[in-house]
């Protein structure tokens, strides 16, 4: 289970949302947003979010969430889209794939919605997509890092890949970390399938990987891993556990004395959450590569109008952060706006045209759709935790080519 600072009860957190954002509930987990004014000849265009409200993953999908109603304010508060007003219609996925699906299907046969945009897992957005492009005909958005290697035609993925994560990142920690891995994930397919690309770029570097472990999703107890860790003399644990188990394998190293020894810890969706499963000293020099931290602020006016922003908007809520999609989902739905405006409608042909060049300004800098490619340049940043912050050690030159489909 995650910690009480992460738990949230499925009626505390819906109670608090309907307040925040005067949502009104059509069923179960199902949320409608209505704009403030109306264009009775067209109607109103709708947006549809399939976000982890509730569940292991909530402090993500709140925050998928919480973006979408901030950039669809922003519309509206500009005289909507193509003089039509935007209306936010929210499914919650609740970390489960029949969820998911069941869910979401309101957005498509019921909601009749225009676009969709969420998810965090990869398992669920392989349940969603055919619900959403083959019967439902429209575009599907899917905010979040990934494993690569989805090329499906009308879904746009407008977070990293492992390309732009880590082909900077594995040479960084093999300098600042060294040359014998211990590769730790969960079992499912992004853990899997981004730790082959992982292994492959450490052997061509001249590093080894002598250790390489999967658990379930709910494993909390890593004592016998911790001590192969130990005994192998690794010098980086490079992890793709996801929450609940993060925080307790975290701990449990520096328990150990794995962090103080020299060792280095590693995890590509570590942001500033991460302060929120362990205390900073347990992941003081934790290592992670993510398209934006809380640091780009600093010298990034974009990033920190849009910071401050959703602070304001939703303040002591879900944290803008880049590990849980939040910017993802900011790229995304901009994207999809950049290119009904050029489009000129929401006819799913003429956008995914349009989408295929958009560009747009967003947190860490601007992005662009590779054309043909459907996943977005970006650029990137690698940083440490230290004293209870992420500290930028490097970034990009330009943006990053995902290299993907």
């Amino acid at each position: 289970m995650l910690n009480d600072r992460q738990q949230v009860s499925r009626r505390g957190f819906l109670n608090q949302f309907a307040l925040a954002s005067a949502a009104i509930a059509v069923g179960t987990g199902s949320w409608v947003i209505r704009p403030r004014w109306a264009n009775a000849a067209l109607g109103p265009i709708k947006i549809g979010v399939a976000a982890d409200l509730t569940g292991p993953l909530g402090f993500g999908g709140g925050a998928q969430a919480n973006v979408a109603r901030m950039i669809v304010k922003q519309i509206n508060d500009g005289g909507g889209l193509l003089g039509r007003p935007v209306e936010l219609h929210i499914e919650d996925t609740a970390s489960n794939e029949a969820v998911g699906v069941a869910n979401v299907r309101k957005l498509i046969q019921r909601d009749k919605v225009d676009m969709v945009i969420g998810g965090i897992t990869s398992s669920l957005r392989n349940a969603l997509k055919d619900v959403i492009i083959s019967k439902g005909k429209t575009i599907y958005i899917y905010p979040e890092f990934y494993e690569g290697k989805e090329c499906t035609p009308y879904l746009y993925c407008t977070g990293p890949t492992p390309s732009q994560q880590t082909d900077n990142l594995i040479p960084w920690l093999i300098k600042n970390g060294g040359k014998r891995f211990a590769l730790t994930g969960a079992n499912y397919i992004w853990p899997h399938t981004l730790n082959g690309h992982v292994r492959k770029f450490i052997e061509e570097r001249g590093g080894e990987v002598v250790q390489e472990e999967y658990f379930p999703l709910d494993q909390v107890d890593f004592s016998s891993t911790v001590s192969r860790v130990v005994s192998n003399k690794v010098d980086v644990v490079f992890n793709t556990v996801s929450p609940p188990g993060t925080g307790p394998l975290f701990k449990q190293l520096y328990q150990a004395a794995f962090n103080k020894d020299g060792g280095r810890l590693a995890c590509v969706f570590s942001d500033e959450l991460q302060f929120g499963l362990n205390q900073p000293e347990e992941i003081e020099g934790l290592a992670t590569s993510l398209d934006y931290f809380q640091a780009v602020t600093q010298d990034d006016p974009i990033s920190r109008k849009i910071q401050a922003e959703y602070d304001k908007q939703f303040p002591n809520k879900q944290m803008f952060a880049a590990g849980g999609g939040a910017t993802g989902v900011y790229r995304g739905l901009k994207l999809w706006e950049a290119a009904v405006r050029e489009a000129g409608t929401v006819e799913r042909d003429a956008v995914a045209a349009a989408l295929d060049h958009a560009k747009v300004e967003g947190p860490g800098g601007p992005a662009e759709m590779v054309p043909g490619k459907r996943h977005c340049k970006m650029n990137m940043y690698i940083a440490v935790a230290k004293g209870g912050k992420f500290e930028i050690l490097d970034r990009s030159a330009g943006l990053v080519d995902p290299r993907e489909c």
